[in-house]
């Protein structure tokens, strides 16, 4: 299992209070078996969608790549995911994602790190 990680710094994650966004994408790099972190200040904007579409569409070829969103508000996610989705013509099995919400940085690798877990155990379930 490949996973590309895009954290979204916006304001659903206030990350000047409970997170370094300057480190925080080579911590998740570093901490778990990723293909790459990144970070963007808000991924629910134009050029965020873009890049989230790109992401989605550099992996689609690839049923063994995950595309992992880590933000706010679960019905931005939600909206955000399915929009970016269709349009870039992604499984949806394959996206993941994770509420980062007012967590600090060591809750936030915890977050990852479960639903991190909780995907490869499912995967292993079904082979």
């Amino acid at each position: 299992m490949k996973v590309k990680t895009l954290i979204c710094s916006g304001k659903g994650l206030d990350p000047y209070r409970f997170a370094d966004m300057n480190s925080l994408a080579l911590e998740i790099a570093s901490e778990f078996d990723i293909s790459y972190a990144a970070v963007h200040p808000q991924l629910t904007t134009e050029g965020g969608n873009q890049v989230l579409q790109e992401v989605l569409r550099s992996a689609e070829d690839d049923s063994d790549t995950y595309v992992m969103v880590c933000a706010g508000a679960d019905d931005a996610r939600t909206r955000l995911f399915k929009q970016a989705v269709c349009d870039a013509e992604f499984d949806s099995k394959n996206c993941l994602s994770a509420d980062l919400r007012e967590k600090i940085s060591d809750s936030i690798l915890e977050r990852i790190g479960e639903r991190l877990r909780k995907q490869a155990d499912s995967n292993y379930s079904r082979h």
